[in-house]
């Protein structure tokens, strides 16, 4: 057995049993304390499980797999992780590792970027990556991350013309986003930092035109101001959240 179950927890265990019958890995059940055999090569346990093993991996949920198989290929880590973000009102995100998509995600929001701190924790070394389009999302995104992250932080900024592949019989829009970020991830970009990314230039009359067109057709009735509208191309407020600014002022 190349893969040992050593914990006291039983969700632990239940979650790690379940995980590795569904991929087809053997494994071997040991209580703490006991004596590792010598073919064992990856201990699985839990976090407060007291266990003296030199390959260990910590079982939270589900998601141990990845590291576990990275851990049975002979690796610590994958070698090149990219977290690649199609930006949009709701980002497609794709975590692509040496060539291949590992897991992939649709956002709420493009301020939804709690998923992008915990890749960044699960995958040490991660780099992100982000598609040049849909500045105004872009800008809202690079501006949250900025804040936790800090406005040094560098990020790949990549040419996503193409990356969206043309619509057959596909039931949900969100497959779209998924996929453009999954080719962003697999294509070559520049490196910049995401304070120069935020270098943003005065928004065009037609940029708020269109903000102002476009809270009419998503409030039904409301016409935000210039002054609005220039903050949501800006990226400093959602149009949802200037539609709703601008209806208390009105009241």
């Amino acid at each position: 057995m190349r893969v040992a179950i050593v914990t006291g927890d039983a969700r632990v265990y239940y979650t790690a049993t379940k995980v590795l019958k569904e991929y087809g890995i053997p494994f071997l059940s040991l209580r703490v304390g006991e004596r590792i055999p010598f073919d064992v090569e990856v201990v699985l346990t839990g976090e407060k499980d007291r266990v003296d093993f030199p390959v260990k991996v910590i079982v939270h949920d589900e998601d141990f797999i990845d590291e576990l198989l990275a851990k049975l290929g002979g690796r610590e880590r994958f070698n090149k992780v990219f977290i690649a973000i199609d930006p949009g009102e709701r980002p497609g995100l794709s975590v692509v590792a040496d060539g291949r998509v590992v897991e992939v995600h649709r956002l709420k929001s493009p301020r939804d970027i709690e998923v992008v701190v915990d890749l960044l924790e699960k995958y040490p070394g991660a780099r992100i990556k982000i598609g040049h389009g849909a500045r105004r999302h872009r800008t809202m995104m690079l501006k949250a991350l900025g804040r936790l992250l800090g406005y040094d932080y560098p990020v790949v900024l990549v040419n996503e013309a193409g990356t969206t592949p043309k619509a057959g019989n596909v039931e949900s829009p969100g497959v779209l986003d998924i996929v453009a970020s999954i080719n962003i991830g697999l294509r070559p970009g520049r490196e910049v930092t995401i304070g120069e990314l935020l270098e943003v230039k005065e928004p065009t009359k037609r940029e708020i035109e269109d903000i102002k067109r476009r809270s009419r057709e998503l409030s039904g009735n409301i016409t935000i101001p210039s002054r609005l509208a220039r903050e949501v191309a800006l990226g400093n407020l959602t149009l949802e959240e200037a539609i709703e600014i601008h209806r208390r002022r009105s009241r």
